[in-house]
């Protein structure tokens, strides 16, 4: 695996925003960024066309990772950008081109109202095929909304990033998933946030039922299984902060409502070999579409 972070491009300012974050992360790990411009293979009537034709593929094809890569060198001085053109289907294309880069980076549509599904047709693809981490970064997004608030009131780079939040199933912790988190909260110089969420077991209903409430034990439960899940973290990451949230409930809703918060927030997928279906999870899939921090999507066996 090469060390390079490469970023999914088609001009759009989802995936504007996705390569000013890839910058930003690329000079946190020393590493370059790799703009990946795909486009599909125009029908020669079309390329032949006086006004449609050679002057649009052309601006699709070079003009636009060509001015991509000028702006992040000028943003970026320190960051090393290229570019790599490929011709095909997106996601078939972006899950190729990613399979020897230690992160894919593409952008998202940005929240609305009370809309969701937020992540479109390609992204989804990409996540549920992908062996790399993927980040999915909002329009819009900026570096100063990583950071927490200064005495104004105002994110500023300043004031240092806001921790990295991390959705943990203690019944089957991944160590690629959780050492992922663990070094981009050191990489930031920031705490780790641990959401546990978890639901009551069926026959604690019985116990209700004939009048004992069984909640307080199962908090404790849940929670000394957080604690002792995290241990060896702890002591491998001294410098890291770790800051532990085990909850009743859904996890994707604690999660999402710990993103408000956040830098960064890192999910799992399990990876399925089987052609059919979306391969992507309840969980990671309910935080890619409402999760209001760049959401970093960590496949693993």
């Amino acid at each position: 695996m090469d060390r390079v972070i490469t970023v999914g491009l088609d001009g759009s300012p989802e995936s504007r925003a996705a390569a000013e974050w890839a910058a930003r992360e690329a000079a946190l790990r020393q590493v370059p960024v790799r703009l990946l411009h795909v486009w599909q293979p125009v029908p020669e009537p079309v390329v032949q066309a006086p006004l449609l034709g050679a002057e649009t593929l052309q601006h699709w094809t070079e003009r636009i990772p060509r001015e991509a890569a000028e702006g992040l060198r000028r943003r970026h001085p320190g960051v090393e950008v290229t570019i790599e053109q490929r011709a095909g289907t997106s996601a078939d294309a972006l899950v190729d081109g990613a399979r020897d880069a230690e992160l894919l980076v593409l952008g998202s549509r940005a929240l609305s109202g009370l809309a969701g599904f937020l992540v479109g047709s390609v992204g989804q693809s990409v996540v549920a095929h992908a062996e790399v981490p993927v980040v999915l970064v909002r329009a819009g997004e900026q570096a100063a909304d990583e950071h927490v608030m200064d005495p104004a009131g105002i994110p500023s780079a300043a004031t240092g990033f806001r921790p990295v939040v991390m959705g943990l199933d203690t019944d089957s912790p991944d160590e690629t998933v959780i050492t992922f988190a663990f070094e981009e909260a050191r990489r930031r110089r920031t705490a780790l946030t641990v959401v546990q969420g978890w639901n009551l077991p069926p026959y604690y209903v019985y116990s209700l039922a004939a009048g004992v409430d069984p909640r307080e034990d199962a908090v404790r439960e849940q929670a000394a299984a957080l604690t002792e899940a995290l241990l060896p973290w702890r002591e491998k990451y001294p410098d890291v902060e770790v800051t532990e949230r085990s909850r009743l409930g859904s996890p994707a809703d604690h999660l999402i409502d710990a993103a408000r918060d956040a830098s960064l927030v890192v999910v799992g997928r399990r990876i399925r070999r089987n052609p059919f279906g979306v391969h992507i999870g309840a969980v990671a899939h309910a935080v890619m579409h409402h999760a209001t921090a760049p959401v970093a999507v960590v496949a693993h066996r």
